[in-house]
């Protein structure tokens, strides 16, 4: 019987273990996209406790601490950080098979070495050892991503964002480069009047710009992305339940920005037809300044009402969405080839069902300007794990090329996270080492190897060819 979590962990054959500890294992981290705050990498934050970084905003743990019935005191209420991680504690046993069983421990042991399971018995041994840790200065924000060997931080932000904290953090020469994403979800967000509204007026105190019209909401919004560049961004993301491609006219535009300027509720096609024109301009923007464009699609948001008013978004109400992605997301592609304004782009989905539509949509447009410009990115939220991981793998294999892929990202609001890349090059590496053995692949290591090590870090190194960040920069308008 094999022991748990021990260095062969999901390496289930020697030629496995070969590939990860030989070739995987050490290779640098590029996250690039997360959610960490960046007010926290700037102050190089000392948490108090284990539960302040481990439980504070991770609602993946909360919604397994409902579903085990605890009561949302412990979670996001009022009960002490003892009492917290007490109740997580507590939980963990009931995880079994949930991903979070695998990763609360790799985290334990990678962070703290701690080897013990968490349960009930040891919640507070492991609570106060991981929490002196992290009252010293190796358990420092910084610290903790450089125990990691974490080279590249894209956070997400909002175009109205200062980024006073990404300026702090690149005056202070850290060597691990923090850069910001153009994220435009709410600049686009036409649900409701009064929402979009406001909004605008937090646009107009940003970028400096009365906002009457539509060319006026299109230039605050340019000089919000400009804002960015000069602030070494070089990648956008949206968070879409889909691609927005209906038909419109600048007229038709400008006339739908008028209605909801004034106060007026647009219909569901003016909604849809202001995201598609916004979509467009957004992607021409991104491909005039070099970016890298990332399409997060299919996520179904605050399906509980109730809740959402009680916590507000983000607290663990989410769930996957059956949208229809094909026909839109080629339609919306194809526009931006056809005017040679397709920007490099990343698409992730979020419901499994659509797998090989999205491997094989990519292949419609890499057109060999640059080695994997349009992927499909690595399993993301509920698809994030074993099972999830190992399908996503597989599937671009059938259909497309692993060995050009960006590997993996985290997309999380915990420090403590970055083991989520050791699991994936585990089970990479578990499932080339299957293969050879099998007689699937040939027995040639050094060059499986280095495949394995692009898709870790190489290939994301040269896909977003940050190492040329400073000096485009200086140069002003890029191209694509």
């Amino acid at each position: 019987m094999k022991k748990f979590l021990d260095e062969n962990f999901l390496l289930h054959n020697k030629t496995a273990q070969d590939l990860y500890h030989g070739y995987a294992k050490d290779m640098p981290i590029i996250d690039y996209h997360n959610h960490l705050p960046p007010n926290e990498m700037a102050e190089d934050k000392q948490f108090d406790n284990i539960t302040r970084v481990w439980l504070n905003g991770d609602h993946y743990k909360w919604r397994a601490m409902r579903t085990n019935g605890v009561d949302e005191s412990f979670i996001t209420g009022d009960k002490s950080d003892w009492e917290k991680f007490q109740a997580w504690a507590a939980t963990v046993p009931y995880t079994l098979r949930n991903p979070l069983y695998h990763w609360t421990h790799l985290e334990l042991q990678r962070y703290f070495g701690i080897t013990e399971i968490l349960n009930a018995d040891t919640a507070r041994t492991i609570y106060d050892k991981a929490s002196a840790l992290l009252q010293t200065k190796e358990y420092s924000v910084r610290s903790l991503l450089e125990k990691m060997n974490v080279k590249v931080v894209c956070t997400t932000d909002d175009p109205v964002d200062n980024l006073q904290y990404h300026q702090q953090i690149r005056q202070s020469g850290w060597g691990v480069k923090v850069l910001p994403a153009f994220r435009p979800d709410k600049a686009m967000n036409v649900e409701t009047a009064a929402g979009f509204n406001n909004y605008l007026t937090a646009l107009e105190k940003a970028s400096d710009v009365s906002i009457s019209t539509y060319n006026d909401y299109l230039a605050a919004m340019k000089k919000r992305h400009d804002f960015f560049v000069a602030n070494q961004s070089s990648i956008s993301d949206h968070g879409l339940e889909e691609i927005y491609a209906e038909d419109y006219t600048s007229t038709e535009i400008a006339g739908i920005f008028a209605k909801i300027r004034s106060g007026g509720e647009l219909t569901l096609l003016e909604n849809r037809k202001f995201k598609s024109a916004m979509l467009v301009n957004f992607a021409e923007w991104d491909w005039e300044k070099g970016f890298v464009q990332q399409y997060h699609l299919g996520a179904l948001r605050n399906n509980n009402s109730r809740r959402l008013g009680q916590l507000g978004a983000d607290t663990g109400w989410d769930s996957i969405g059956d949208f229809s992605q094909a026909r839109a997301l080629s339609k919306f592609l194809d526009r931006l080839d056809s005017n040679n304004t397709l920007a490099k782009t990343i698409i992730y989905n979020l419901n499994p069902a659509d797998n090989e539509l999205f491997a094989t949509m990519i292949g419609n447009f890499n057109d060999g300007s640059a080695a994997g410009k349009i992927q499909w990115g690595s399993a993301w939220w509920f698809l994030d794990q074993k099972d999830g991981m190992v399908k996503q793998l597989n599937t671009l294999s059938n259909m497309g090329l692993v060995s050009k892929m960006v590997g993996m990202l985290t997309d999380s609001r915990s420090f403590l996270s970055f083991p989520r890349h050791e699991y994936f090059r585990r089970l990479l590496c578990n499932l080339f080492g299957e293969e050879v053995d099998n007689g699937e692949l040939p027995n040639d290591l050094p060059w499986i190897g280095q495949v394995i090590q692009d898709i870790c870090y190489n290939n994301a190194k040269n896909y977003f060819n940050w190492q040329t960040l400073d000096e485009k920069v200086a140069a002003g308008t890029k191209t694509a």
